[in-house]
């Protein structure tokens, strides 16, 4: 299985944990709410549901059937149109692809740093346990540093040879990743707190921590900040 679509799969399952879904809704999701899945189509889509499906994680059920066109002039509805009202499968995730799917958010890998995966990852935070939260940001940011530190040494091996447009362009690609690292050592530092300050509860606290909290996003959020989506090569 590719990467792709191993990001693509990681993804339907989260959103389908959430509640059942068409694919036409599926598709909306991945496109609004998880931008690196905009240029993704039907044709990539189904093929992962059918894959899903056939693996156990998935199962299809019978929606509603769409609205009754417009009458005619005669008050009834063109055959053509009623032939054409089917009803629309529904997709829902069974126990066995829950259980995948929390399997898969525990995985805290070099897959799970990269640009695209990271993006799908953090999407999902809300569903994701504190200390995997923790360990995939720390990873990010590892990855993060090891690339500014190549793009810092290129960048002075080849200063002398670039043009002020394409020197204007790295140093530009430096600033993105340097400010999602930035980025990073907020949200790491905003879950140490709330971890720091768990422990720390009083006895017999009702402080818990559970795979919705989001705790550890900080209190005052900076739109500046890089979207996860963002391919910072």
């Amino acid at each position: 299985m590719s990467r792709r679509s191993g990001i693509l799969e990681f993804a339907v399952l989260g959103l389908l944990r959430e509640s059942p879904m068409h694919g036409y809704e599926l598709r909306k999701r991945l496109n609004t709410s998880l931008g690196i899945f905009r240029a993704f189509s039907y044709g990539t889509l189904y093929p992962c549901l059918k894959t899903l499906v056939a693996n156990g994680w998935l199962i299809e059920e019978p929606g509603s059937v769409p609205a009754l066109p417009p009458e005619t002039g005669r008050g009834v509805a063109p055959a053509s149109s009623l032939a054409g009202r089917r009803a629309k499968i529904v997709y829902r995730l069974t126990a066995e692809g829950k259980e995948h799917f929390e399997e898969l958010l525990s995985h805290t890998g070099p897959d799970s740093w990269e640009d695209e995966h990271f993006a799908a990852r953090f999407a999902f935070f809300g569903q994701t346990e504190r200390e995997v939260r923790m360990r995939v940001l720390e990873g990010r940011r590892s990855r993060l540093e090891e690339r500014l530190e190549k793009m810092r040494a290129s960048l002075a091996r080849t200063r002398e040879r670039l043009d002020d447009y394409t020197l204007e362009l790295q140093r530009h690609g430096m600033e993105s990743v340097e400010r999602e690292v930035r980025w990073l050592n907020e949200l790491i530092e905003s879950e140490r707190s709330g971890r720091d300050q768990r422990r720390s509860s009083p006895e017999g606290s009702t402080q818990h921590d559970s795979s919705g909290e989001t705790g550890g996003l900080p209190r005052h959020r900076d739109t500046s900040r890089p979207d996860p989506s963002d391919d910072t090569k």
